[in-house]
């Protein structure tokens, strides 16, 4: 999953984008305000960490903007202002979560799993579509019980279509659940992608929608 991380201390901005790639993540850093802003709007994120403390606009200011403007990604606030009337207001301006600083990276990893897959209406932490179940914490991938090796690449795709099963992605949408700035996507990547989970889980577990996308559907059983 993509997530915007916005953060204008170098070290911990560095720390955490790092800490996050390794537990599976894909990181976007931004260090200020108005960069943090141009990319909710313009991109598609997963979710946000979003510091409020920020050089030339202020979190607050930028959370209640992108809320006004319809944007709906899960935004999770850490920050050093930890008053009762700070959380209060960062909650009340829009913010899905409330942490101070400092945090645990596996809690942070935690809180933001759950805020995405609340976002997507899926209540559990490990989801089922058929015979489909898929652990994000773990990153592992069970069909009819048995575990099923995937590649990195190959489970945060998965993790997306079942995140959405019942609803087409279209291959850019793919593309930005999958890769952060400035890696290399070659025309031709997801449908190989797709083309390897066909072959592990099933011809008929992924559906191609000609002309628009791939979908998983959300009650049909997997072969």
């Amino acid at each position: 999953m993509r997530i915007l991380l916005v953060e204008d201390d170098p070290l911990l901005g560095d720390g955490l984008a790092n800490g996050l790639r390794q537990l599976g993540l894909q990181v976007d850093w931004v260090r200020d305000g108005h960069a943090a802003e141009r990319e909710l709007r313009t991109e598609l994120y997963a979710a946000a960490v979003l510091d409020l403390g920020l050089p030339r606009r202020d979190g607050l200011d930028v959370l209640a903007a992108v809320r006004r403007a319809g944007i709906k990604v899960p935004v999770l606030v850490l920050t050093a202002r930890d008053a009762v009337p700070d959380r209060i207001r960062g909650l009340d301006s829009g913010a899905d979560d409330y942490v101070v600083k400092p945090v645990d990276l596996h809690e942070l990893a935690a809180r933001l799993r759950a805020l995405i897959r609340r976002a997507h209406g899926q209540p559990q932490e490990r989801l089922r579509v058929g015979a489909l179940e898929l652990d994000p914490a773990a990153r592992s991938v069970r069909l009819h019980g048995t575990e099923v090796p995937l590649a990195a690449r190959e489970f945060d795709l998965l993790h997306a279509l079942m995140l959405n099963a019942g609803r087409v992605l279209t291959r850019e949408q793919i593309e930005q659940h999958l890769y952060r700035w400035g890696q290399e996507v070659e025309s031709n990547t997801v449908e190989v992608h797709v083309h390897h989970l066909r072959r592990k889980l099933g011809s008929r577990t992924i559906r191609t929608v000609r002309g628009v996308g791939y979908l998983l559907p959300r009650d049909e059983a997997q072969q």
